[in-house]
């Protein structure tokens, strides 16, 4: 499958190895230039391209960028064609840089984004940390295999979206439309959590739309301030676990 990935960051860049490693054609750009791209990811198999290129004759685009850039990516978006399949790894983080004042907290993240971008929209990746996508995939029919939950209106789509996140090592949910897609949002107990595809069902059936912003903000809060001792080693799993005691 010919595969474009806008944005190559950690998830980004995950992405593009594995995608890669189960026989896609992937082409990757950023906003600064294909020759800004890192060594990692061409290593891995990615090739350079220009942002105004990664959705042209591409059958699926994954969009792996801040919140806050996806209104300014929508002529890019404008090149796929219709019958290719726009995939969402954003969140929304009120408390960084780089505010979306046009998001409210009751507000679908993905439901936003399909708005701007014109097109629907399949929700995945989103609800894993950067650190658990990449040391963490695991053979299918492994007991401790991270399950990940994806929504999409279209069936088809949303069979697509599950589809690739098993190719990148992890089990696939599939959670419905992408108006349920809030279940999988940063502050409910589905979001960065690490559970297995036995656990998430009942961690996205869990989650409350008036307690996740204000769980969301606090799990913030206590991650800047405990992160902010760059001599503390808090282990590898810090966020899972704060995660976990907040988000139930």
């Amino acid at each position: 499958m010919q595969i474009g990935i806008l944005g190559v960051g950690n998830i980004g860049a995950t992405l593009t190895a594995r995608l890669t490693a189960a026989g896609h054609d992937v082409r990757v750009a950023n906003s600064r230039g294909p020759e800004t791209i890192p060594a990692e990811v061409t290593d891995a198999g990615g090739r350079p391209v220009h942002a105004d290129d990664v959705a042209t004759d591409v059958e699926a685009l994954v969009v792996s960028i801040p919140l806050s850039a996806i209104p300014g990516i929508r002529p890019v978006v404008d090149r796929l064609a219709p019958d290719a399949v726009l995939l969402d790894t954003s969140n929304y983080y009120p408390m960084r840089d780089g505010q979306i004042s046009a998001l409210d907290d009751g507000q679908v993240e993905s439901l936003w984004v399909s708005e701007q971008l014109g097109r629907p929209v399949v929700k995945a990746w989103n609800s894993i940390v950067a650190g658990s996508f990449a040391g963490l995939a695991r053979p299918a029919g492994a007991p401790d295999r991270i399950a990940l939950p994806v929504s999409a209106d279209d069936d088809a789509d949303r069979a697509l979206g599950r589809l690739l996140v098993e190719q990148t090592g992890f089990d696939a949910h599939d959670a419905g439309p992408l108006a349920d897609s809030w279940r999988q949002q940063p502050g409910a107990p589905a979001y960065c959590t690490d559970l297995t595809l036995a656990e998430l069902p009942a961690a996205l059936a869990a989650a409350d739309p008036a307690r996740s912003p204000k769980r969301r903000d606090l799990a913030m809060a206590v991650l800047g301030e405990l992160m902010g001792d760059p001599s503390a080693d808090r282990g590898p799993d810090f966020i899972v676990r704060v995660n976990r005691l907040l988000y139930p």
